[in-house]
């Protein structure tokens, strides 16, 4: 762990040097924002804790365990909640309010107009108006008046204490803290999940690279045999059913790109939007397996959700003691409540199931001036939105919902933009491209509230009625109880889309102005009812499994319903369940331990497919080199670990990139299309021998990756895994620009494809671990320390022990002051 002087010593060099500059979402450098070096600035680095604070709500007692983690005990519920504001603003101040301004789009206001674009995109989607219509609903519910306190907490430590270094060097002060800016913490976490606009892609790699190629790269459903359910759902309307292709049994039809009512919105949009996507990769790995198969009689869960990760860390562990619950675990910076965690009777978690809650449209559109009647015909579908102020809906033209919004910009001539909306939700235009978007979260939800009730449940009953109020985002919950009890259940709203009576999926651009696709019960920015959506009971669930395992893999093959083609390949999943099923068929029993180093396994599947190919392909060769065939023979007896000290796993893992590359760089760079379109490493692992895609010879490709392999390892000087893939792109916010505030870089284990997760290119990784027997021991760990205040011990101190695969109690027991 750094010392505080050796901090003071960094942050002394780094201005010395001249480092005064921010990054932020990518902005790039901004050395104007950070202000000198000012009295101000060092008055952060003696930033303390008060003894004692007043509050309104009555005592509160905080203590903080060796990592700084606050367990919070109040005979009064409010009082708890305004003392877990308060330690979550201390902690983290700077953290929330840069959370808030992205998704307000007032980033601008602080760093200028190189993240105008980005406050733009936040504006005209409206995050902010989702949260109101949210918190109107919220505020009436028991957990209302919690939020409300946590509210005041942090909003004394904006008031009543020396800010974070992060203010004092850009020079500005919080503004309050707002329930409704609690609520869009809510709505940041489901946007990053479920916020997807694939149907766009779709239709852009249709057009430039045809329709069979779309079949052939991005099928629906990827053909494995390991499901999250591996047994039949059952269901009361599951008979008379045909295979989707998504990997749902449904009677009704599925995508086809001909047969789309809109024209392709093209690319340019498709490109814009990807920017505010769910990071690629985006994953997580959850598992139960009942107490029949654990050495205390209890079930036990291990959860690890793969997200960005961040300096500080994404997640904040608290535990609160209060009459009414005794949790603990962790949240996200902004909430009050435990989002994964255990209380006294069980533990929750979720994963990302993949499914498709965001529908595009497009729509006939006009300019008002041309006066024409209701019902007209119109030669101006390809007009901008930008210029139009109709849109033609059924048998009649109604005006856009209209709001002037102004973006404040630093050193520079603030933007006013016009934000729009249509029935269906806001509209997004690009290079005169338009399209309607409808998203789940763009109405008042629930999810805060079913959070909130998570904390106090007491058995699977209550948190299955808990779990029908959770709205958004979808994500697979697995649960499990002191009473032996376990549960697997798909949270959130699965719409169900029609056209001309006819159920169809949703991988597809709507013709908005002909109603194609919408959803019945939706009401963008107020409540909805929610009645053209799957009912609770027949959403995908498993009550009482023996053992479940859920890593992103489509969720199952026996559904009447489309869920979604957004699903992950099968490598962490399968490898999990071969992992549980080996050990079950022993009948020896597992502890947390077992799970712990599941946790930690890095084992590539990929490898397991590809790399005997490609030792054969050097066996064969007739004009080998020494050099291939050194590569060849390292990888021999490789067991297919992405260990940092692994010489095969550095060979494969570049070897892969160079082999995607071979395989798809020609024809995606003639189509103008970048690497992030380039298909699944399944996809890539399963293609025939004889594809096109091989240009002739898929053994020619391996070779030539591998040749192109050995040079850059050669160049580059690696020796090792660890020596590529580190955890140097772990940033905090402001960047290369202030590298003291990031986390040091480490060797690290690990693939996008091993259950131990991390992707080196995306840092995207397992942002929390934890393992819990319900009602006893539980351990857990984050990617850095529970405190973002850069001179606070507890800034890093978690890292290498998170780096190593290491993790430590998540008690809620503490003694001491």
């Amino acid at each position: 762990m750094t010392s505080e002087t050796t901090r003071r010593g960094l942050l002394a060099g780094a201005l010395a040097a001249g480092v005064g500059g921010l990054t932020v979402s990518g902005a790039g450098s901004l050395l104007e924002s950070f202000a000198p070096l000012s009295g101000r600035a060092w008055d952060a680095a003696g930033r303390d804790r008060p003894d004692s604070v007043e509050s309104p709500y009555g005592e509160a007692v905080v203590r903080y365990d060796e990592y700084g983690v606050p367990t919070v005990e109040a005979d009064d519920e409010d009082a708890a909640y305004f003392a877990v504001g308060y330690v979550q603003a201390f902690d983290r101040l700077f953290q929330l309010d840069l959370q808030r301004r992205v998704m307000r789009g007032q980033v601008s206001e602080l760093v200028g107009e190189a993240t105008l674009e980005d406050d733009e995109f936040h504006v005209a989607m409206d995050f902010a108006g989702a949260a109101e219509a949210t918190w109107e609903h919220v505020a009436d519910t028991p957990a209302g008046p919690l939020v409300e306190a946590y509210v005041d907490g942090v909003n004394a430590v904006i008031d009543g204490t020396q800010l974070p270094l992060e203010f004092e060097l850009l020079e500005y002060e919080p503004r309050e803290w707002t329930p409704v800016d609690t609520i869009l913490m809510e709505k940041q976490i489901s946007w990053d999940l479920t916020g997807s606009f694939g149907e766009l892609r779709r239709a852009v790699v249709a057009d430039r690279l045809g329709d069979d190629a779309l079949e052939e790269l991005y099928p629906e459903r990827l053909d494995h045999d390991v499901p999250i359910l591996r047994e039949t759902v059952d269901a009361e309307n599951d008979e008379d059913e045909t295979d989707d292709g998504a990997g749902n049994t449904s009677p009704f039809v599925a995508f086809e790109s001909d047969e789309n009512g809109a024209d392709d919105p093209g690319g340019e949009l498709a490109d814009w939007l990807s920017r505010f996507e769910s990071p690629t990769g985006i994953g997580s790995n959850s598992w139960v397996v009942s107490g029949d198969h654990t050495e205390s009689g209890s079930p036990i869960v291990a959860y690890d959700p793969h997200l960005s990760l961040m300096t500080p860390p994404l997640w904040y562990e608290q535990a609160v003691e209060t009459p009414e619950t005794s949790v603990r675990g962790a949240t996200f910076p902004g909430v009050p409540f435990i989002i994964t965690g255990a209380n006294e009777t069980g533990t929750w978690s979720f994963t990302n199931v993949g499914a498709d809650v965001l529908d595009c449209y497009e729509y006939e559109l006009r300019e008002s001036s041309e006066g024409a009647d209701d019902g007209d015909e119109t030669d101006d579908h390809h007009i901008s939105s930008t210029d139009a102020d109709e849109y033609r809906y059924g048998e009649e033209w109604r005006e856009f919902e209209t709001e002037a919004r102004t973006i404040p910009v630093a050193d520079g001539p603030d933007r006013t933009i016009t934000i729009k909306k249509t029935v269906h939700g806001p509209v997004l235009e690009r290079e005169g491209q338009t399209v309607g978007v409808a998203w789940t979260g763009h109405t008042a939800t629930r999810t805060t509230e079913a959070i909130y009730e998570y904390e106090r449940s007491d058995g699977v009953e209550d948190v299955l009625e808990s779990t029908e109020k959770f709205d958004l985002p979808t994500q697979n919950l697995v649960y499990a109880d002191a009473d032996g009890r376990t549960m697997y259940f798909v949270t959130g709203k699965l719409p169900v889309r029609t056209i001309d009576g006819e159920v169809v999926t949703g991988n597809r651009i709507f013709d908005g102005s002909d109603g194609e696709g919408e959803w019945d019960g939706f009401t963008p920015f107020g409540e909805s009812s929610w009645d053209g959506f799957v009912p609770f009971a027949e959403k995908p669930h498993a009550i009482d499994p023996d053992v479940l395992a859920t890593a992103n893999q489509r969720v199952t093959d026996e559904s009447t319903y489309y869920v979604g083609v957004d699903y992950a390949a099968p490598y962490r999943g399968a490898r999990i369940y071969d992992r549980l099923d080996e050990r079950l068929e022993t009948d020896e029993p597992t502890d947390l331990a077992f799970h712990r180093d599941l946790q930690n396994d890095t084992y590539d599947g990929r490898a397991a497919q590809l790399v005997p190919a490609l030792i054969d392909a050097v066996a064969d060769h007739d004009a080998i080199s020494d050099r291939l065939d050194a590569a060849a023979a390292a990888l021999v007896d490789w067991d297919y670990r992405m260990d940092r000290d692994s010489y095969p796993a550095l060979l494969f893992a570049r070897w892969l990139e160079h082999f995607r590359r071979e395989v798809f760089e020609p024809a995606f760079e003639t189509a103008d299309l970048d690497d992030s379109y380039y298909p699944s490493d399944w996809v890539l692992a399963t293609l025939l021998d004889d594809s096109d895609w091989f240009d002739g010879s898929r053994t020619d490709r391996m070779l030539e990756a591998l040749d192109a392999t050995l040079e850059e390892i050669d160049a580059e000087g690696w020796q090792r895994y660890g020596d590529w893939n580190t955890t140097d792109v772990i940033e905090h916010p402001f960047g290369v620009e202030a590298p003291f505030l990031d986390y040091e870089a480490r060797p690290a284990d690990g693939s996008e494809a091993t259950v131990k997760n991390y992707r080196v290119d995306s840092a995207i990784g397992a942002s929390w671990r934890m393992v819990v027997e319900p009602g006893g021991e539980a351990t857990a760990i984050l990617p850095g320390g529970n405190s973002g205040d850069y001179f606070s011990d507890h800034y890093d101190d978690q890292f290498q022990a998170w780096v190593d695969g290491e993790q430590k109690p998540m008690d809620r027991t503490l003694e001491g002051d």
